[in-house]
């Protein structure tokens, strides 16, 4: 509770006032005890809790990274007693916020007002608030906490962008694979029953012709799949400033596909991160996913491609990735088949980094360096 100079006063005071005894200086040991006393009353001011409230608000509750938040702290004074002297102290995402607070009278209130840090993504943990009191010879100072911690999300930044068409999932005479989504809009193909078939699609005529009972299959062929790949490991990227950028240019083509309600899945150098089937939430919830990702510790992007040699068939494949390490990225080349189409984008100020051309020479590779860029080299590529 003591403050540097109350420490300092009290050791002075203890030293002075047995020095003054044990040499007989009754002018130290009246200096010294008069210090000692100070301090003690300095304690005394500030040892009662200030019956105070304190409520918090953050506006808006997810905002895209570098964007404007507010955080506003209303203090109640609900004691009967005027109160001065007063600071307060708010921690946001590890960092000290310090807040003046005026005199509080009776009954009185404010309201205080401040920016919080959105230049870096994640979940930013806020508060508690801390209020400080301290002695008006600054000897003493007391700091409780009022209020309960909240926190608010800083997602990445998005930019307007095409989903990119792909031959397949635009066919409206039906699709080329097997494998397409079952669905309900277009007649792909008599097959033979399997348990759990939905027998409204019994075909009776060709069952009986056939003596093996047959269905329907039905396709949906209007929704276009995007399957987004985004390496997660720092060693790809020259720096922080890249990686971030990479995950806003993931966030910016997932979301042009998840706001228009098509399928979506995300992975990352260590797998699967998010799978979303067209739903009316998946843009929401795929900002707030990419809001999370942290910088993994793969030391291949391999594992990324895992399980894609069984993909449905068909859609778009778009990996994101840096201009630094290219370790795993020759996976690409054993599932690139299984898409419509596969897109590399190469973040960072090098895109044409020694070792990239080796990797998918066949792959349209577009640097970015900024979202603007994004913007004008992935409207080029939708149209090609």
């Amino acid at each position: 509770m003591l403050t540097p100079t109350g420490w300092g006063v009290a050791v002075a005071g203890a030293v002075l006032t047995a020095l003054g005894y044990v040499l007989g200086y009754r002018e130290a040991a009246a200096l010294g005890i008069a210090g000692l006393l100070a301090v003690a009353v300095a304690v005394v001011w500030t040892l009662p809790r200030p019956r105070l409230e304190a409520t918090r608000r953050i506006a808006p509750r997810k905002v895209a990274r570098g964007e404007y938040a507010e955080g506003v702290v209303t203090l109640a004074n609900a004691g009967t007693r005027t109160r001065r002297g007063l600071r307060a102290t708010d921690v946001c995402g590890g960092e000290a916020l310090s807040l003046a607070v005026p005199v509080l009278r009776p009954g009185g209130a404010y309201d205080a007002r401040y920016p919080l840090p959105t230049a870096r993504r994640g979940r930013i943990a806020v508060g508690p608030l801390g209020l400080e009191r301290t002695d008006p010879l600054g000897l003493s100072r007391r700091t409780v906490a009022y209020g309960e911690a909240d926190a608010f999300v800083v997602r990445p930044k998005v930019c307007v962008l095409p989903v990119l068409p792909s031959g397949t999932a635009h066919h409206m005479e039906g699709p080329t694979s097997d494998t397409a989504d079952d669905g309900s809009l277009t007649f792909h193909v008599l097959r033979e029953y399997v348990l759990g078939d939905d027998l409204r699609r019994v075909h009776w005529r060709s069952s009986a012709r056939t003596g093996t009972l047959m269905v329907r299959q039905m396709v949906d062929v209007s929704l276009p799949h995007t399957t987004l790949v985004l390496d997660t490991r720092p060693v790809a990227y020259g720096r922080d400033d890249d990686f971030e950028l990479a995950v806003d240019c993931a966030a910016s083509i997932g979301h042009a596909a998840a706001r228009s309600n098509f399928p979506v899945e995300l992975r990352g150098a260590g797998g699967l991160l998010l799978r979303a089937d067209g739903s009316g939430q998946d843009a929401e919830a795929l900002l707030d996913r990419l809001a999370l990702v942290t910088g993994s510790a793969e030391r291949s992007a391999a594992a990324a491609f895992d399980g894609l040699e069984n993909h449905r068939g068909g859609g778009s494949l778009i990996v994101v990735t840096g201009t630094g390490d290219t370790e795993g990225l020759a996976a690409l080349g054993r599932v690139r088949r299984r898409f419509d189409r596969v897109t590399l984008l190469r973040v960072g100020g090098d895109a044409q980094a020694p070792g990239v051309r080796e990797v998918a020479s066949d792959v349209p590779q577009l640097p970015i360096d900024s979202l603007n860029a994004l913007v004008a080299n992935w409207r080029w590529e939708a149209v090609r």
